[in-house]
């Protein structure tokens, strides 16, 4: 197994990735995290002591916050606290969903700002060990007073309470617990209140949605190289000199790939060869070019489009790396002032704008590659490829005018793109106030976060069906055609999936090639094959 070290300090999205989608990868804190989670533990205890109100602590919660409980009331108030909160609804999350969350959250924890002691982080890592996922539905959460509905789903398997998945089966917490030979935790004053009270539900949907919205940017130039070799495009749109003078980063990053994918295409043509193709006045007043000079927006502008997605994950990385690895729940305690404060920084402003604005650039990119598709379907614009794609029969073959070939796969992905653009609304400015006007401003992070996770499997599956035409479209063209590393992308599809040579069903096709893209054999072919 691989161990990922924690510290609550320099947790990655790869860590968080890697330990939500492999269950051989886990987690341990480091000594000194244990060590500080000891010290504020301890500083807890002492404040306690002196009889001063703490909120969450020896307080009610929230808009409860002005009624006080003796410090023997403290463990109870917390047990009561998770349970009132079990009231989620909605579809379990997913697997992957639910071990980034348990990461996050002990990784907050490790900080050692909290108030609680080593072993509640080192149970959390324990159910990731174990591979123990609580049963956590997706809906309940404001994402302002942290995620406390589908947390107290996790809190409530450390004591022992509801289901959790093991082994592929959903099971009672505690029968599970006596078969791998744990133990219930007891709750000490604030613990529940800081398992519960924090942002890492929201984090671990969001840190999910940015990874794989990380390959889909590449996944997005590799679908527009191969657009562009079908269309008969120019190559010159993505010439570095353009890109540079308009010098945003993902923009040039996204023209410089889809200019290396091209290298070396018989098919889509460096801007010279273009006018030269396209033939001249040759001393008349007027001619008609036998080759657009210039492509249509969709080839043209893909690098200004899949640019804005790949700069809006520039910033959104570097916020989730900061969120998850920051102390998000509320009281915090200061082992160095000795003291305690009262703040908030459960709100997940930074998760719900980071995934609004990430759920828009890639409804875009879903939106650029369902205009290439219709471009290459529509015998008015593909530049003399069959009607959608159909294969061509000889004069008088019976099958002829029998076949749609990807009529239906176009309406497929104009309908995928639509929900995805449907869906790309911020959710952040519908705050809602509520909890008896205590929490009047809430992040709606999980919405957001949930939200862009679901546009982001959107975009993939508009970007299978895109593959699976383009490689259709290239196969009429001649695929010895192409440049060498689209050719590699091609070889790559055409073993999982064959040429479409008559109307069958094609909801498998697309299966095979997402499952392609999601294990990363495309863009690998894109990146290894030789370009000579």
């Amino acid at each position: 197994m691989t161990t990922v070290k924690i510290d609550g300090r320099s947790l990655t999205l790869d860590d968080v990735r890697a330990v939500a989608r492999d269950p051989h990868v886990t987690a341990e804190c480091t000594t000194e995290a244990a060590e500080a989670m000891r010290a504020s533990r301890d500083l807890k205890l002492r404040l306690i002591a002196t009889g001063d109100p703490i909120y969450g602590v020896t307080t009610g919660f929230g808009d409860s916050a002005h009624r006080q409980i003796s410090a023997d009331k403290a463990a109870d108030l917390q047990r009561n606290m998770i349970l009132y909160h079990l009231n989620g609804t909605g579809p379990l999350a997913p697997d992957e969903v639910v071990r980034a969350t348990l990461l996050i959250r002990a990784n907050c924890l490790a900080r050692g700002n909290s108030g609680v002691r080593p072993e509640i982080a080192g149970r959390l890592l324990e159910l990731l060990r174990h591979d123990i996922l609580p049963a956590v539905p997706e809906r309940g959460s404001v994402g302002a007073s942290g995620d406390l509905i589908p947390l107290c789903y996790v809190a409530a398997a450390l004591i022992g309470e509801g289901d959790v998945r093991h082994r592929g089966a959903l099971r009672r917490t505690r029968d599970v617990f006596d078969s791998v030979g744990l133990t219930a935790l007891g709750l000490e004053a604030k613990d529940g209140l800081a398992l519960i009270n924090g942002t890492s539900f929201s984090a671990a949907y969001a840190v999910l949605a940015a990874h794989d919205a990380r390959r889909l940017a590449a996944l997005a130039d590799i679908c527009t190289a191969l657009a562009s070799e079908a269309l008969l495009g120019n190559r010159g749109h993505y010439a570095a000199f353009i890109h540079d003078q308009r010098p945003h980063p993902g923009q040039r990053a996204s023209a410089r790939l889809i200019g290396a994918l091209l290298e070396g295409s018989h098919l889509s043509l460096p801007h010279s060869q273009i006018v030269t193709a396209a033939g001249s006045l040759d001393g008349q007043g007027y001619t008609q070019l036998r080759r657009s000079i210039q492509d249509r927006y969709s080839l043209r502008c893909a690098p200004h489009v899949n640019g804005v997605l790949r700069d809006t994950l520039a910033w959104t990385w570097n916020w989730l790396e900061t969120e998850i690895n920051a102390s998000t729940d509320n009281p915090l305690f200061d082992t160095a002032g000795e003291t305690v404060h009262s703040g908030g920084n459960f709100y997940a402003g930074h998760v719900a704008q980071s995934m609004d604005a990430l759920k828009v650039a890639v409804a875009n990119v879903a939106d650029l590659l369902d205009r290439q598709l219709e471009l290459l379907v529509d015998e008015k614009f593909n530049n003399g490829l069959t009607p959608n794609l159909i294969p061509r029969f000889p004069p008088g073959d019976r099958e002829a005018g029998l076949h749609h070939g990807f009529k239906g796969m176009q309406i497929a992905a104009s309908a995928l793109t639509a929900e995805a653009l449907g869906t790309s609304s911020p959710a952040s400015v519908h705050s809602r106030s509520t909890e008896a006007h205590n929490q009047d401003k809430v992040s709606l992070a999980p919405i957001a976060a949930r939200q862009a996770r679901s546009v982001v499997a959107l975009a993939h599956e508009v970007a299978a069906i895109h593959l699976l035409a383009a490689c259709q479209a290239l196969d009429l063209r001649g695929p010895h055609h192409m440049s060498p590393r689209t050719r590699a992308v091609h070889r790559a599809i055409r073993e999982a999936v064959p040429f479409l040579n008559r109307d069958q069903r094609l909801d498998h096709a697309i299966s095979e090639v997402l499952g392609l893209v999601t294990a990363g054999v495309i863009t690998e072919a894109a990146e290894t094959a030789v370009t000579h």
